[in-house]
């Protein structure tokens, strides 16, 4: 087959994903679906693939729909929540600090390797550093997308069992009009600066960059339209399409002990996501549902889209996985040479 061939039986296979999931009303139809139907096809064999101009695509839906919701109220109210959200950046990093210790005892992984695919950050900048410190980096790029698919699945089937669900309908009742100049406007704006993210190479560029871009504006009370849901659901499809991707035939065979135990300290991880988050909200006041998305070890557009999908918090989400991208990133590499000169002499 044609690589465009590939691309397009991907998108087919994703696209039907995501239908069926509507059709059986499953949580997050659009994302879970795609991923799903994409994951099992691809672990079957399936020569379809997925592009990364259609990951970047959906990140800009999430992106830009994100920063519709940083209005100045918005904004006052996350600095107001700081020191909730920078403790739930010191939690992300002592999640990391529990995975390691299970894999290294559980998973028979070395150091270098059970601690870069235990941190709670992007994949792809824990693979850079597990390479740049000649750790496993196949196995920690496999942990961290197990870890992905284990999140977007567990949490919003927890919710949906638990009857969680949100009202936060700001935005909506604030930015209730579209236009289609505005639109145009809008991608215009947001595509320039998260082209300038991606040229500075930072992590997330097309989430963070139109993010920012539609924040600013927001905040400033400049609203140029709303986004379509067909569009945010098109986002959806195509964030679930890439995740799903990540596997292939011999996924689970690579190495069954250590994705085994990967998945169980995933498991944890989530569980304490939810006793941390209900901590947290007993002390602060913010909805505990919020808390477990902002504290949960997903990834941004993730969890960003089930907050906004089940209208719970999003802008606070947001900022907490913000943050802890941020911290955890900082922290990781630096972390790592402390611990292992420790190892070493002791």
């Amino acid at each position: 087959m044609t690589n465009a061939s590939r691309i397009f039986l991907g998108l087919i296979t994703a696209t039907a994903g995501a239908l069926l999931a509507v059709w059986l009303n499953l949580p997050l139809p659009w994302m879970i679906g795609a991923l799903l139907a994409t994951a099992i096809s691809k672990m079957g064999g399936s020569p379809g693939v997925s592009h990364r101009l259609f990951r970047n695509g959906g990140q800009w839906v999430i992106g830009a729909s994100l920063g519709l919701y940083f209005t100045p109220d918005m904004v006052r109210l996350i600095g107001v929540n700081l020191p909730y959200i920078l403790a739930g950046t010191v939690f992300a990093i002592g999640l990391g600090g529990l995975g390691t210790y299970i894999l290294r005892t559980l998973g028979g992984a070395d150091f270098k390797t059970a601690w870069f695919a235990s941190a709670i950050g992007g994949a792809s900048e824990m693979t850079s550093l597990a390479e740049r410190h000649h750790a496993r980096a196949d196995l920690v790029a496999s942990a961290h997308s197990l870890r992905m698919l284990m999140v977007v699945i567990i949490i919003p089937f927890a919710f949906r069992a638990l009857d969680i669900h949100g009202n936060d309908a700001s935005v909506q009742a604030r930015v209730a009009f579209f236009d289609a100049g505005g639109l145009l406007t809008l991608i215009v704006l947001t595509s320039v600066m998260g082209a300038v993210f991606q040229r500075l190479r930072l992590p997330n560029a097309w989430v963070l960059g139109p993010l920012l871009a539609t924040a600013l504006l927001t905040s400033q009370d400049i609203v140029f339209t709303l986004l379509p849901v067909e569009l945010t659901n098109l986002g959806q499809l195509l964030i679930g399409w890439s995740l799903g991707d990540k596997f292939g035939p011999d996924f689970f065979r690579k190495a069954p002990r250590y994705l085994s135990v990967v998945a169980l300290a995933n498991t944890l991880n989530i569980l304490l996501a939810f006793a941390f988050g209900y901590v947290i909200s007993w002390v602060s006041g913010i909805a505990f549902p919020t808390l477990v998305l902002g504290t949960s070890p997903g990834g941004i557009a993730e969890m960003a889209i089930t907050a906004k999908v089940l209208m719970l918090g999003a802008p606070v989400v947001t900022a907490f996985h913000v943050i802890r991208m941020v911290g955890v990133l900082l922290a990781t590499g630096p972390l790592y040479r402390v611990l292992a000169r420790r190892m070493e002499t002791s």
